[in-house]
């Protein structure tokens, strides 16, 4: 059953608030096309402990965003009100919705990922081996239903994020779990976080996002049953790469300290949005005329053309 809407309403009906801040610097015409220069940050929500993980959510024309520390699932909808989707979210982080419907995290509180819809959680995957894994952060379905997630240490070594442990594993990896199949390790990255298919999902990026190593974008060959080595695909101008999402044109829009950074198909720097502070993620509506980002207390929209 799909996910309802009817929880604790935390702000009602507004009107989006210019941001100021520097308008976009765009380097391409391209991207002059979809990002007018003159387009101007809004703001929808500034309550937030840290808000994370937008997902556009097609059924009820909302967006979904986590508040991690505050423990809880939130949504805007289109009237500009924002309520409660799942409160004690268990400092649940990324979010994304399945092919039915259901709200799909990555929680740091249980160290796992879960599903929800209009009969409750599920709790899916919590351990590799029988070790608990790390701390989820970020996670996306894949068209075939397999869900695939970053698992970096964030979530216990940040008390403020999740609960404080010693890691179980040696490594960070990258995962893939599919009903009936399990859990598979893909891939180990260093503090993995962010990640997103091409279109036609025979690459995936993933943020590698250790502030001490190289902070950087990757890409990975996927074709159907192995991931190929990491290539260094994006990087960023200040700060590590988080969230990012990637458009119907494969241009990959990355979260960062700067505001964010968009290149295109091959990582070339088209421009960047400018934002107050920094950045943890980012994604469209269905028709890619509204990006919504997400950091710090704040949610932001932007129109596009």
């Amino acid at each position: 059953m799909p996910l309802p809407l009817d929880g604790q309403i935390l702000q009602t009906p507004r009107s989006p608030e210019v941001v100021e801040v520097s308008p976009p610097r765009v380097w391409d015409e391209r991207l002059a096309a979809v990002l007018p220069p003159m387009s101007r940050l809004l703001s929808l929500y500034a309550d937030a402990t840290w808000a994370e993980g937008p997902v556009w959510w097609p059924e009820e024309r909302s967006l979904i965003f986590s508040d991690v520390i505050g423990r809880r699932t939130l949504a805007w909808r289109e009237d500009g009100s924002i309520v409660t989707v799942r409160d004690r979210s268990n400092f649940a982080n990324g979010n994304a919705m399945d092919a039915d419907g259901r709200l799909v995290q990555a929680e740091h509180g249980r160290r796992g990922i879960s599903r929800t819809d209009a009969d409750g959680t599920e709790l899916l995957v919590d351990a590799y081996e029988s070790e608990p894994l790390n701390s989820p952060n970020d996670l996306v379905v894949a068209s075939d239903g397999a869900i695939w997630f970053t698992d970096p240490t964030y979530g216990i070594s940040d008390p403020r994020e999740g609960y404080p442990a010693e890691p179980a594993l040696p490594h960070q990896s990258v995962y893939r779990w599919r009903d009936g199949e399990g859990l598979r390790r893909m891939i180990d990255l260093d503090q993995p976080n962010g990640l997103a298919f091409s279109r036609d999902e025979k690459t995936l990026y993933v943020a590698e996002s250790n502030a001490d190593g190289l902070p950087r974008v990757v890409a990975c060959p996927w074709d159907g049953h192995a991931l190929g080595a990491p290539r260094t695909f994006a990087t960023v101008d200040a700060g590590i790469p988080d969230g990012f999402v990637v458009d119907s044109r494969d241009w990959l829009w990355i979260s960062s300290e700067a505001g964010v950074v968009i290149v295109d198909d091959h990582g070339r720097r088209l421009g960047v949005i400018p934002t107050p502070h920094v950045v943890s993620n980012c994604t469209f509506d269905a028709d890619e005329k509204r990006l919504f980002i997400t950091g710090d207390s704040d949610l932001w929209m932007v129109d596009l053309s």
